[in-house]
C-alpha cells in the first residue's frame, strides 16, 4: 500500500527507455517536489507513480521539422482541439477575425503574450497538449485510451493509495479510470491543472458522458479537490464544480506558474500542502 499515487500529465513520454524506467525517474521527480511544498520528504514508499505515455505513442506520427515548427505538423483532429481550446480561453486578443479562423502560430502568439510565457516553449506545448490529448480521445474504444486507462486503474488496485493526485490529462485518465472501476477506493482524488472541462475537447468526450450538462465524481472517491491556478492556460473552464457533481473543494489558486501548466508548481504549492496534510 501506498500513501499517494501519482498520475502524469502531458509531456512524459521519454523515448528509449522503458515504462519502468520513466515511472522510476518521474517518481524521483514527484517526491522530490512534494518534499519541498511540504517542507520535508515523504516516508519511504508513500509515493507511487502511475505511467501510461507510452500507451498513446503506439501508432502517433513522428513529428518532423525543428521544435519551432510543431504547429505545422498537427493533424486535422490536433487542429481542431487546437481551435476548440482557443475558443474556450477567449482571449480579447483573439476576436478580431473570429476565434476559430486565427492560425494556429497566431493562437500561439496570442497566448503567449495574454499568459506571460516563452512564445517558443508555448508553441511547443499546444503542439503537445493537442496531439497526447487528441490521441487518448480519438474514439470511446480507441486502443491507446483503454490501455492508458486500464494502466492508471491497475495501479490503484496494486498500490491501494488513499490519494490519487493527478496532472493535466492525467486527470482526463484517472477521472476515467475511477469510474471504469467503481470497486476501486479512494479517500482523495486531487486534480491538479486539469482540462476537464475544456468543452468539446474533453468535456463532451468523457466516459461516462456528462448528464445534463454535468460529470460526476467517480463513485468510490470520497472526496475531490481540485487545484487550478489562475495562470494555466490548460484548467478551463472555472470553477470545475460547475461542471463537475461531487467537487468537494474548487480552489483557483495561485501557484506562481513560471512554465505553462508544469506539475512541479503545482506539486511544490502551499495549496497542496494544506490538501495533504490531514492525510500524511
Amino acid at each position: 500500500m501506498s500513501l499517494i499515487l501519482g498520475v502524469h500529465g502531458i509531456w512524459n513520454y521519454k523515448s528509449g527507455y522503458t515504462p519502468e524506467e520513466v515511472a522510476a525517474y518521474q517518481l524521483g521527480r514527484w517526491a522530490k517536489y512534494l518534499a519541498e511544498g511540504l517542507g520535508s520528504p515523504l516516508p519511504d514508499g508513500a509515493l507511487a507513480f502511475a505511467y501510461y505515455a507510452h500507451h498513446l505513442r503506439k501508432g502517433m506520427p513522428v513529428a518532423q521539422g525543428p521544435a519551432d515548427d510543431a504547429l505545422d505538423h498537427l493533424t486535422p483532429d490536433e487542429t481542431a482541439l487546437a481551435m476548440q481550446w482557443l475558443k474556450a480561453l477567449d482571449l480579447p486578443q483573439a476576436t478580431a477575425q473570429g476565434r476559430l479562423a486565427v492560425p494556429l502560430r497566431q493562437f500561439a502568439a496570442v497566448m503567449a503574450k495574454h499568459f506571460h510565457l516563452d512564445g517558443r516553449l508555448t508553441r511547443a506545448f499546444i503542439a503537445t497538449f493537442t496531439r497526447e490529448v487528441t490521441a487518448y480521445l480519438r474514439t470511446p474504444d480507441a486502443p491507446a485510451r483503454i490501455a492508458a486507462r486500464e494502466e492508471v486503474a491497475s495501479a490503484i488496485a496494486t498500490h491501494q493509495p488513499r490519494v490519487v493526485m493527478a496532472h493535466s490529462l492525467g486527470t482526463v485518465v484517472a477521472y476515467e479510470a475511477l469510474h471504469a472501476h467503481p470497486e476501486l477506493h479512494v479517500e482523495l482524488l486531487v486534480t491538479l491543472g486539469s482540462p476537464l472541462a475544456l468543452p468539446h475537447g474533453v468535456f463532451h468526450r468523457l466516459l461516462p458522458a456528462p448528464v445534463d450538462g454535468r460529470g460526476s465524481r467517480p463513485p468510490g472517491v470520497d472526496r475531490w479537490v481540485n487545484l487550478a491556478d489562475h495562470g494555466d492556460p490548460v484548467a478551463i473552464l472555472r470553477p470545475l464544480e460547475d461542471y463537475f457533481l461531487g467537487v468537494d473543494f474548487d480552489r483557483p489558486e495561485s501557484v506562481r506558474l513560471i512554465d505553462p501548466h508544469t506539475a512541479a508548481c503545482y506539486l511544490r504549492s502551499t495549496a497542496l500542502a494544506a490538501t495533504l496534510a490531514s492525510y500524511l
